[in-house]
């Protein structure tokens, strides 16, 4: 339609419409760069014609890590995985029994890993617990810092040396404590006051969950997100910084979704962290908690021998993402990892995301959760899935389109994530921001794209290069059978 009424203006004045049709163009560009854009939402989709967004679930790899020491236990949780450089560490909560928020019981421990994927407990012989002076506990006698404490690999340009890492940690009671170390095992405090305290937050009741910080290359800042009861519902909040010490007015986490308004759930943790591969783009693989939604009989609770009072709820993850602001992407609001099969998989407060999700191939990443809780058998649980691999573009066998908004790139080259059937194939057309073919980039001038690869350069009759329309604003027509697209970038 807005194409219609662009040919009857354009008869009725053609002068005007030039001029309206430059403005409008430049008004609507979406400046990509050499970013990879994912198929997560619709930030760069203008049209879609048979093919719709789909979410694509991880594999389950089986247990990562088994929380099996005495100072380790059933309510383990408030895990973080960092990959630095060539070495994977998971960071978790020791707690072999139930206790209160910010207990002086409660320790963290790590496990170490060279792929991501075998793991082992380091013996550290930092502090003596439970009469065992060789262990893996990175932090104890710190409560209550101890009860949430996540860290981050600072990666902010010119950070000294000994607060490559930092974290932050605590509850209501102390507020948000910021803890900096050189090398991830080794901490104190940044300062004695907390960095965020509960008179900045005006909410009644304020992180008891994992709270979590990074620096984000995307807006050149420090950013915090953190639990929150808003009307007795769990939320999210969020924070910025410049310093790490001085942070900003909270503001309350909104969501939306492209066809109907999101519902309010509760999110127990969100897991907020820039994509490795996209750094711009946030995602969130938060813990979506069911209060009062019972499965198990009590007979079913007792059979696997879980804590009392920790079956009667459910929980699961769920995908969001964000590009900075106050909002969440809830493109899919189903879950994104189930729980399983088995009454271990429907108590409450299990299934809960790991902090971070990291490469453990060179086509695969990981994400892990936390499972069995309150029971003897707690553990750390792997899932993987294809890199960029959340979500992705879907054209059935009878084909489909996507037409995304005017965009400028820079580079030589255009380059797609995607996978088809033998039968199936992606055609990419670059059209001009009123929807002509471009010269040479046509449709019919474009090599169809058969398999099913983390990496393909597009061509055309004409070849791969299209650096003469680096810098212009351009449209992209994806002309898809039986397919997924998961991202794309240009590349120099």
């Amino acid at each position: 339609m807005r194409y219609l009424l662009a040919i009857l203006s354009l008869l009725a004045s053609p002068l005007t419409l030039l001029c309206h049709t430059a403005i409008g163009a430049d008004d609507e560009v979406v400046h990509i760069g050499n970013r990879r854009e994912l198929l997560v939402d619709h930030h760069l989709i203008e049209e879609l014609d048979h093919v719709r967004l789909v979410l694509n679930r991880p594999r389950d790899e089986g247990v990562a890590l088994k929380f099996d020491n005495p100072w380790e236990g059933p309510f383990c949780g408030y895990c973080t995985v960092i990959k630095d450089g060539d070495q994977y560490r998971a960071y978790y909560r020791g707690r072999p029994e139930a206790g209160a928020d910010g207990d002086p019981g409660e320790v963290y421990c790590c496990a170490e890993s060279e792929d991501g994927i075998v793991w082992t407990k380091p013996e550290l012989e930092l502090f003596t617990v439970r009469g065992h002076s060789k262990n893996n506990i990175i932090l104890a006698e710190a409560a209550p810092v101890t009860h949430n404490f996540s860290p981050m690999l600072d990666t902010r340009p010119g950070v000294p040396a000994d607060e490559r890492y930092k974290a932050i940690g605590g509850t209501m009671t102390s507020g948000l404590i910021a803890m900096i170390s050189a090398d991830g095992i080794h901490w104190k405090k940044l300062r004695d006051e907390p960095v965020i305290a509960t008179t900045m937050v005006p909410y009644k009741y304020m992180f008891d969950s994992q709270n979590l910080a990074f620096w984000s290359t995307h807006e050149n800042k420090y950013i915090c997100y953190f639990r929150v009861f808003e009307d007795g519902i769990r939320r999210i909040c969020r924070s910025t910084s410049d310093d790490f010490l001085q942070w900003s007015e909270p503001v309350l986490m909104e969501y939306r979704n492209p066809t109907s308004e999101p519902p309010i759930e509760q999110l127990y943790t969100n897991q907020t962290h820039p994509y490795f591969r996209a750094p711009h783009l946030y995602v969130s693989i938060a813990a979506r908690f069911m209060p009062g939604r019972q499965v198990l009989t009590e007979a079913q609770a007792n059979a696997i021998d879980v804590s009392p009072q920790y079956f009667r709820d459910t929980s699961d993850a769920i995908l969001m993402t964000s590009r900075g602001g106050k909002f969440y992407d809830r493109t899919f609001l189903g879950g994104f990892v189930r729980p399983g099969i088995g009454a271990r998989n429907w108590v409450s407060r299990t299934n809960y995301p790991a902090l971070n999700i990291v490469q453990t191939g060179p086509t695969e990443m990981s994400v892990y959760l936390n499972q069995d809780y309150a029971q003897p058998t707690s553990h750390l649980r792997r899932y993987s899935m294809r890199l960029d691999g959340f979500a992705s573009a879907q054209a059935p066998h009878s084909g489909g389109e996507l037409l995304t908004k005017p965009l400028t790139f820079t580079g030589r080259e255009l380059a797609i994530n995607f996978g088809t059937s033998a039968a199936g194939g992606i055609r990419v057309e670059i059209q001009d921001p009123a929807g002509n073919p471009l010269p040479g980039f046509s449709l019919d001038e474009a090599t169809e794209q058969i398999g099913n690869e983390i990496k393909r350069v597009v061509t055309w009759k004409s070849g791969s290069d299209v650096a003469s329309l680096s810098g212009k604003p351009v449209r992209l027509r994806f002309v898809m059978k039986d397919a997924d697209l998961y991202a794309f970038k240009f590349d120099d």
